[in-house]
């Protein structure tokens, strides 16, 4: 199923910010709750917090409640979208790389090697 083009703009606007992608990156590890991530970022809970409800809102994130303590938890599946969105442009970037390496590999007009 693709995508819709709000969820990949919800998706890339989340991913665009560096200290998101670092929680991402930690919650790979397996679920924390804001406090534990915000040790992690060095920011505040509630900053993080600011993040964690982008990107849930994304839907990069679940949130799960285990008593007084809420977990996010890293969702898979929107990263997938947004690489399977990527990948459409793999093609084109190939084809762009094997000419820039065809031109550089080619003897300049003289004859010499470059």
């Amino acid at each position: 199923m693709e995508p819709d083009e709000d969820q990949l703009d919800r998706i890339f606007m989340a991913l665009s910010d560096r200290t998101r992608r670092r929680i991402l990156k930690r919650l790979r590890n397996g679920p924390c709750t804001a406090g534990e991530l915000a040790a992690g970022v060095s920011l505040r809970q509630p900053t993080v917090s600011k993040h964690l409800k982008v990107l849930e809102a994304a839907g990069l994130i679940s949130r799960q409640r285990d008593g007084t303590r809420i977990y996010g938890i890293l969702a898979v599946d929107p990263l997938v979208k947004a690489a399977v969105y990527v990948s459409q442009f793999e093609e084109q970037m190939d084809a762009r790389l094997d000419r820039l390496a065809a031109i550089v590999e080619r003897p300049n007009e003289e004859g010499e090697p470059t």
